[in-house]
């Protein structure tokens, strides 16, 4: 059984996704976040209906929230999520 939600493992979650999945969370902000000028994003939180996300924009930082198509259930449904974003992501871009 997967782990429950929670914020331990949304730090978790946003530490492997900033360090070996930058491009990922670029494409979320720009795709699912409509700043398709940003340049690089971190994520920087993630709940049950989304995430957060600080985008760069021309030298700025701006907030970006992602609204999930479902209520995230655990940490498996998380990373499942995740994976069929980018790559929906990837086709779109």
């Amino acid at each position: 059984m997967a782990e429950t939600f929670s914020p331990e493992i949304s730090d978790r979650i946003c530490k492997h996704m900033n360090d070996d999945h930058a491009d990922a969370v670029t494409l979320y902000a720009k795709v699912f976040g409509d700043v398709p000028q940003a340049t690089a994003a971190q994520m920087l939180k993630i709940d049950a209906q989304g995430m957060d996300l600080s985008a760069q924009v021309d030298g700025a930082t701006v907030p970006v929230r992602v609204v999930f198509d479902h209520e995230l259930v655990d940490s498996e449904d998380a990373h499942h999520t995740l994976i069929a974003m980018v790559k929906q992501a990837r086709s779109q871009s």
